[in-house]
């Protein structure tokens, strides 16, 4: 299901935070809520930096924002609001489109359902999700407060920035400089009977368990050069042993589930103690140590070990 949307930011060019007149009563804007609530100083700056000021004060406005709060800013990499200060405009534009959406949405209004797509004025769609216990998650992302009211829109609270899709899952994994063993694991299975990166750049979705340099290294292959000297049908088994065909965001994941691989067998998904997923000959569970990575085809989880069938 796909929730399109009509209005568009229009973009305006500012350096800080211009002074808000609350106007002595009534709902405040988007922007006058983000620039009165503690949590979100880092998300004021970026406002202001990406030249975003005016429309989120645009009271005739009719808006949805997924507002990141200061520690999802720092978790994303931004040390310091002099960080984000000095962050590429075009990057922190970028991002913040990402985050909004041209309608009002309210947490009633999303279906009651899995990541159901909903495009964002950045262009690429965002995955919204609603379950039966009425907790709301958007790209895995958990909604920690819902519906704050504005005059011109609504603003759900989140605890993670999210990042626009850097492009398919190939894409991601080539832009990875930890995944630089999968990306060769990758291109070598692909010399074999089947073209697992032409598989990987296809629509999907897929959600893949993308191990690191360091999880390949303690699996045998010490080196890149020991990837291209490996049998290519062999990767290939492998590879798609650490591929599922779904988006499945860690909101998804559930303790014990068994979820089927493109390679035919099933892994073991555990939340105890944190999220880990075994291969059936692995005698340990690998740590899922980075979740949600979204691309235009579907998810990528990082995890410290390579799946064995």
């Amino acid at each position: 299901m796909l929730i399109t949307v009509a209005t568009i930011f229009s973009l305006a060019s500012c350096d800080k935070i211009p002074p808000i007149n609350t106007g002595g009563g009534g709902k405040k804007t988007i922007l006058q809520i983000v620039a009165s609530d503690s949590r979100f100083n880092y998300l004021g700056i970026a406002v202001a930096r990406a030249g975003l000021s005016e429309t989120l004060n645009d009271k005739d406005a009719s808006l949805t924002l997924f507002a990141p709060t200061d520690d999802a800013f720092k978790a994303a990499g931004f040390n310091s609001i002099d960080a984000v200060a000095n962050a590429p405009v075009d990057v922190l534009k970028n991002i913040l489109l990402y985050h909004a959406l041209g309608s009002e949405v309210k947490a009633a209004q999303i279906p009651l359902a899995a990541n159901t797509a909903v495009n964002t004025v950045q262009g690429a769609p965002v995955f919204v999700t609603r379950n039966s216990n009425n907790k709301v998650f958007v790209n895995g992302v958990s909604v920690i407060q819902k519906d704050i009211e504005a005059k011109n829109g609504v603003i759900h609270v989140i605890n993670r920035v999210l990042i626009p899709p850097p492009g398919t899952i190939v894409d991601a994994a080539v832009g990875n400089a930890n995944l630089s063993f999968l990306v060769a694991a990758v291109l070598r299975a692909s010399t074999g009977s089947t073209n697992v990166a032409a598989v990987l750049s296809s629509a999907g979705p897929f959600t893949v368990f993308a191990p690191t340099n360091d999880a390949f290294k303690n699996a045998g292959f010490a080196t890149i050069d020991a990837i291209n000297s490996a049998d290519p049908n062999t990767l290939t088994a492998i590879l798609t042993y650490h591929v599922i065909a779904a988006r499945i965001f860690s909101s998804d994941l559930t303790e014990g589930a068994e979820p089927t691989t493109v390679n035919g067998g099933k892994v073991t998904i555990s939340l105890a103690g944190g999220p880990t997923v075994k291969g059936k000959s692995n005698t340990t569970a690998s740590k899922i140590i980075a979740t949600d990575i979204v691309t235009t085809n579907g998810v990528v989880h990082v995890i410290d070990q390579v799946l064995l069938p």
